[in-house]
């Protein structure tokens, strides 16, 4: 497999950990020393992914909900042998978001290190 399909399969398997709020599918696409951040509101985000699962773990999925699903690849970059940048959009009601994801190449396969976010309000 390519690292495009690569990384395109772990795109998919990121969509649906947000759809269904699967945080063992993220344990699983994550890197453990990944953070998370977002600028978006006055009070800056900053997490790392242990606290990001715990979020998961306690929230309604969208999935739960029945909302709509709606998530797209824009763009996919690998610049260099070990490092590539996904940037995706998605929805989780009543919020959409853009999401940065920085990934790099381990021996396990593509792992997101970082996950920057930006969100708009939608209606349903």
């Amino acid at each position: 497999m390519s690292n495009e399909s690569e990384l395109r399969d772990l795109a998919n398997k990121y969509f649906d950990a947000l759809y269904t709020g699967d945080a063992m599918l993220f344990e699983k696409i994550f890197h453990p020393a990944a953070m998370l951040y977002c600028f978006t509101e006055v009070t800056p985000v900053i997490m790392n992914v242990e606290r990001y699962l715990e979020i998961v773990r306690g929230r309604a999925s969208p999935a739960s909900r029945d909302d709509p699903r709606e998530d797209r690849i824009v763009s996919i970059e690998i610049p260099t042998p070990t490092t590539a940048h996904l940037r995706v959009r998605e929805i989780f009601l009543p919020k959409q978001f853009t999401d940065e994801l920085t990934l790099v190449k381990t021996a396990e396969g593509w792992k997101i290190v970082s996950k920057v976010w930006h969100f708009t309000l939608r209606q349903a």
